[in-house]
């Protein structure tokens, strides 16, 4: 059964959130890649304020695609996760609580998603033109600059996700591997 959530997400939603669970989310999520995620955390470093109240927020690593005439945006599929690692645990120690992306996450993340009680989704790769049927509303909030890498605020109805890491350091990753093994009689 799918969960409904909203976006901005509150703690203890992503409380009861755990490993495997398959959610819908609506509300208001931001995409940004590599270059914006840099700029993030140089904003941070810098001690300016970022471009959006990122406390209790969702960032979609989204990798889009042109904007068809009287569509809200092009394509919409995830991108690889990896590429944000080494930006994430700044972000999730200011307030971030999700990410929405494909593909695993270093142990650093994994241990930040605890320790600042997050969240990590993974979204449907191959399926970036269903996908973009959730998204109503699409901005760009900062970094215009940056083409493709720009910052971008959305607005989405019944998003498909699936929760890899949880709050508790659950990893569906992980215990899908777990699970394989024990049915074809190994032990590793």
């Amino acid at each position: 059964m799918e969960k409904k959530i909203t976006s901005p997400i509150s703690p203890d939603v992503v409380e009861g959130l755990k490993a495997g669970d398959q959610v819908l989310i609506s509300g208001v999520i931001y995409v940004g890649r590599d270059a914006a995620h840099k700029r993030l955390v140089e904003t941070l470093d810098k001690g300016e304020k970022l471009p959006f109240d990122i406390k209790g927020q969702t960032i979609y690593y989204m990798g889009p695609s042109p904007t068809k005439p009287g569509h809200v945006i092009g394509s919409a599929g995830p991108t690889t996760s990896g590429r944000m690692d080494a930006y994430t645990p700044r972000l999730l120690a200011v307030g971030l609580r999700a990410m929405i992306g494909k593909g695993l996450r270093t142990d650093k993340v994994k241990e930040a998603i605890k320790e600042h009680k997050a969240v990590y989704l993974a979204a449907t790769g191959g399926a970036a033109a269903l996908i973009a049927k959730s998204i109503t509303k699409s901005e760009i909030i900062a970094y215009e600059e940056l083409g493709p890498e720009a910052l971008l605020r959305l607005e989405v109805k019944d998003f498909p996700a699936v929760v890899i890491n949880d709050s508790k350091g659950g990893d569906l990753y992980q215990e899908g591997k777990a699970k394989y093994r024990i049915q074809v009689g190994t032990k590793k």
